[in-house]
């Protein structure tokens, strides 16, 4: 099975894909990995290696070329662009929670004032709906593309993993008929 998990950041897709990877024995696969292993392989800052990504599309397309080629069946394919990258996913999951809930999340984990986190994600987020409406032609935060979609404000991660385990436990009996 090809699963794909996306949101933006603070949503808790990162915690439901472990747990998902745990729970079936699926490889997880995660876009934010790739992403710093790219940087280290420059022996640049991550920092400074997302100021490259936003002049250059070459280091996005790298991601998702890896992203691809890396996603093969038993996959949980974690990344906003996950759902357009990997080939024929069985399941397609979009995790997102109001822009007050992700802050405070990210708040928890990072060393940063929530105002300047606030900020930090608004401008992250409208870099890569440009980057990837112009690389690629898709809005990754049009719903549409997605199988499932989830309000992580709802539920805390036990709650959205059960709901995510449900639907691939009701999609691979499904599947196997």
């Amino acid at each position: 099975m090809r699963i794909t998990i996306g949101g933006p950041p603070g949503s808790g897709t990162t915690t439901v894909a472990q747990k998902v990877a745990a729970e079936f024995g699926l490889t997880h696969i995660y876009a934010g990995k790739i992403f710093r292993d790219m940087a280290a392989e420059r022996g640049i800052s991550l920092g400074d290696f997302g100021l490259l990504a936003e002049r250059d599309d070459k280091f996005d397309r790298e991601v998702d070329k890896r992203l691809h080629d890396m996603a093969v069946e038993d996959t949980i394919t974690e990344g906003r662009m996950a759902a357009f990258v990997v080939s024929s996913p069985d399941l397609t999951i979009w995790i997102d929670a109001p822009l007050d809930v992700r802050v405070s999340r990210i708040a928890r984990r990072e060393p940063y004032t929530e105002q300047q986190i606030r900020e930090m994600t608004l401008e992250r987020e409208e870099s890569e709906k440009q980057r990837y409406s112009a690389y690629y032609g898709v809005n990754i935060y049009a719903l549409s593309h997605y199988d499932i979609v989830i309000n992580s404000e709802k539920w805390d991660s036990d709650g959205v993993f059960a709901i995510v385990k449900s639907a691939i436990t009701s999609l691979a009996r499904a599947t196997q008929e």
